[in-house]
């Protein structure tokens, strides 16, 4: 009776490593482009959780640290086989990226050397130059417009750019000034 239960779990683990696998490898776009394809695969397909259980899954994986998709895949996993069903369902989701990714680079080495490429390379760079001013420009749009808001941009960009801090430090540091500033506002306006 005992291998009956654990072919039966090597089963559910294999489904699911079997399911994100194709969903990783062929959704373009990324995790938020897969979650129409979770959905239906999770819920429809092999009814391991309802509609409701996915609603909360892309909630929890929307406001966790790391891609939507790799999140998505961990927690389905866990909740359909425990630890090790988000081992493989996690595994089935990252394979095909990093296989692809694995065999671009090994042919972009090969063709390195050539003009056209390295060219393409230098757009590219400039191409993401452009999208981090972007984004740079949208937080600044967002940002509180206030001295403390633009000593703590300028402090935060000098110790990183020129002293080589942790940006993990950095954005604590700043959130505990910001945490500090608001308890001392709030304090000031109760008076």
């Amino acid at each position: 009776m005992k291998g009956t239960k654990s072919s039966g779990r090597f089963s559910k683990v294999w489904t699911l490593f079997w399911t994100f696998f194709k969903i990783g490898a062929f959704t373009f776009g990324g995790g938020y482009a897969m979650i129409p394809l979770v959905q239906r695969e999770v819920a429809e397909n092999h009814k391991w959780l309802d509609d409701e259980d996915i609603l909360s899954v892309i909630a929890i994986s929307e406001s966790t640290p790391g891609p939507i998709a790799i999140n998505m895949a961990t927690f389905v996993g866990y909740r359909t086989a425990g630890v090790l069903g988000s081992t493989f369902a996690t595994l089935g989701v990252v394979l095909p990226s990093f296989v692809i990714i694995l065999l671009i680079s090994g042919v972009l080495r090969e063709f390195y050397h050539l003009d056209a490429v390295r060219y393409a390379f230098e757009g590219i760079r400039a191409g993401v130059l452009a999208l981090i001013f972007k984004a740079l420009w949208s937080l600044y749009k967002k940002c509180p417009h206030n001295l403390l808001s633009y000593v703590l941009m300028a402090a935060a960009f000098v110790v990183v750019a020129f002293f080589d801090v942790s940006a993990l430090l950095v954005i604590i540091g700043c959130a505990l000034c910001g945490l500090i500033s608001s308890f001392v506002v709030a304090r000031r306006d109760k008076q």
